[in-house]
């Protein structure tokens, strides 16, 4: 197999497996579906990661016979430590500052 045909065969197993998860989900009920949404979001990430980028050859085919590769990619994730709530804090804080501009302005203006 060429490195394309790998990882255009690990994305195809990565999506079947997306797919098999989300009509899982749409079984459940709505609390439940809304206790996994982060998860479906990530998992759906995952796979746009894989869009735009090419694994080596060896791993793409290690990461193949893998069960379930997109499962496991999530749960690396999920033990990882981002700056994800600190990125989200930043934009509070910057839209709030912005907002507080837009009012002092406006102040200035019926004054």
């Amino acid at each position: 197999m060429t490195n394309e045909q790998l990882n255009t065969a690990l994305y195809e197993k990565m999506f079947a497996e997306q797919e098999a998860y989300r009509e899982w989900l749409l079984g459940q009920t709505p609390e439940e579906i809304l206790n996994h949404t982060y998860e479906y979001t990530v998992r759906e990430d995952i796979l746009m990661s894989l869009e735009y980028h090419d694994l080596p050859d060896t791993q793409a085919g290690a990461m193949l016979k893998s069960p379930s590769p997109l499962a496991d990619v999530f749960k690396d994730w999920e033990d990882k430590e981002t700056g994800y709530m600190e990125d989200i804090w930043q934009t509070v804080e910057d839209r709030a500052k912005t907002e507080a501009q837009k009012q002092q302005k406006k102040e200035q203006k019926e004054r």
